[in-house]
């Protein structure tokens, strides 16, 4: 018998990676795995074979194509090209869909920057952007038998200093936090089905950041601002996963909320080495174990999945190699430590 669970233990990471990690996820519990992804890569073959496979990814996020830029250019003139062509590739292959985002300091038009709008003003476009775009992207049947529904959307994107305080931009700056809920009321109106989340980077991890997220989501609780989940980013490095990881996952569970690790990807300084392929795979695995040991953990996004297209070489100097798949789609140490962190619900798939 000792013979027979050994065989078992060792097929199962082979077992798990023919099953792709979306199939390895759910079969832990998890709702989905899923990838980023921008509509300019869908003319690479190779690529668009893996991001369509839904045994690989069950949920897709648009990069950048729902962003504010890139949907309302002029004010009241919009534009969904980009995010369609996502929304009809998820349709396609009956994979869900993550909205990102509704308002965020960044890739924000200049006539919203600079247009010294007065609060009820500013507040109005607010509102319009939000439901504009939450409504151009509800739900539809779409296939015989199956649902194809925009799942959750990031309503709120990184509007927290890393020291708890909040972010000074042009929403800030003009209606100080109320901009926050104008913001989650819109788009629960707009799509009462969809789940509401704040999406932030460097709240992993306890700390004054990760203390002022729990605070600003019950300070929405008790004002009856919907709210729903937390997306927390997980841009990290090689060998700094945080070791509070799974209690400050359990604390924003605590406040009432699902999580989802939104937009996982974990670099290392270059070149890389077989030492850091290693430690990276191990830091892959911690994560996933850690929103496997939690249940409203309802699922993880890479933030793409391959190194050809990841967007940490532009952002960090000298640094890279952070996804799973390497620039030549080809599966790294990095997938079998994810296949490894749904471990426990694997012989689901024997």
């Amino acid at each position: 018998m000792k013979l027979i669970f050994a065989f078992f233990a060792a097929c199962l990471p082979f077992v798990a990676a023919q099953a792709g990690l979306n199939r390895v996820a759910k079969a832990a519990g998890k709702l989905y795995f899923g990838t980023a992804t921008n509509p300019e890569q869908f003319v690479d073959a190779p690529y668009l074979t893996v991001l369509s496979n839904v045994h690989e990814f069950g949920q897709l996020t648009p990069a950048n194509s729902m962003k504010w830029d890139a949907t309302e250019p002029s004010r009241g003139v919009f534009t969904f090209d980009q995010g369609d062509k996502i929304a009809a590739l998820a349709k396609k292959n009956g994979q869900l869909l993550r909205g990102h985002n509704c308002v965020w300091h960044n890739q924000l038009p200049a006539w919203v920057t600079d247009g010294n709008f007065d609060a009820p003003t500013l507040s109005s476009i607010v509102e319009t952007h939000c439901s504009t775009i939450v409504k151009h992207y509800k739900g539809q049947i779409c296939m015989p038998y199956i649902l194809f529904r925009l799942h959750s959307w990031d309503v709120i994107n990184e509007c927290l200093n890393d020291d708890g305080t909040f972010r000074e931009d042009v929403f800030f700056n003009t209606l100080n936090t109320s901009y926050i809920a104008t913001a989650l009321r819109a788009a629960r109106r707009a799509d009462p089905k969809a789940k509401l989340y704040i999406n932030d980077f460097n709240i992993e991890g306890t700390g004054p950041k990760s203390t002022a997220l729990v605070n600003l989501v019950k300070s929405l609780k008790k004002q009856h601002v919907p709210i729903d989940g937390i997306g927390i980013q997980a841009h990290l490095i090689v060998g700094e996963v945080p070791s509070t990881l799974l209690g400050n996952f359990r604390r924003f569970t605590a406040l009432g909320v699902e999580i989802a690790v939104t937009e996982l990807d974990i670099r290392m300084t270059l070149p890389d080495t077989p030492e850091l392929r290693a430690q990276q795979k191990q830091d892959y695995r911690t994560v996933i174990e850690t929103c496997n040991a939690v249940r409203d953990c309802v699922g993880v996004t890479v933030w793409d999945f391959t190194d050809k297209y990841s967007w940490v070489p532009s952002a960090f100097d000298g640094e890279g190699d952070a996804c799973p798949w390497d620039a030549n789609i080809v599966r790294k140490p990095a997938y079998n430590g994810i296949v490894e962190g749904f471990r426990r619900r694997l012989r689901h798939l024997l």
